[in-house]
């Protein structure tokens, strides 16, 4: 099942945040969908992570908003192999579990937890945001690092 929502209007952005929600069921997908996009998330709902690989390169996500249950069940192998989605920042998050609950096997890539349950979409957002807004770099060698080792 995939599930496209229209954004909320959002007065503070001009270009709404575009987050794939994936869950291990339609109703929790759906509801994660409608969910952020009351918050003015542009949202596309998704079950399982093949569906997520298949809709993540027509989507483009800013952040990728995923059930933890789901992301504590499954291996990540051909996640972490996509090149889209190794590079977006994941959010996890429960109608269950508390933060201190978590159990994943790596959570490096993991980019911050959300408790559904107590949720205020202020707090919400700016954690959307500040996981969307991570820097974009890449690996290799600096100008400073070249010129400190002509120093040394």
């Amino acid at each position: 099942m995939n599930q496209q929502t229209s954004p909320a209007t959002s007065p503070d952005r001009s270009t709404p945040l575009r987050a794939l929600c994936i869950a291990r069921h339609s109703f929790l997908s759906g509801h994660l969908a409608r969910y952020f996009a009351a918050m003015g998330v542009a949202t596309t709902g998704v079950v399982g992570l093949d569906a997520a690989l298949a809709r993540a390169a027509e989507v483009s996500p800013d952040v990728v908003i995923c059930d933890y249950d789901l992301l504590a069940t499954i291996p990540l192998e051909s996640w972490e192999g996509n090149d889209l989605l190794s590079q977006t920042p994941v959010i996890a998050v429960s109608l269950t579990r508390h933060a201190q609950e978590l159990h994943l096997l790596d959570v490096n890539g993991i980019a911050g937890f959300l408790y559904l349950p107590t949720l205020e979409a202020g707090p919400a957002m700016k954690i959307l945001h500040a996981a969307a807004a991570r820097p974009k770099f890449t690996l290799g060698i600096s100008p400073r690092a070249s010129r400190a080792r002509d120093l040394a």
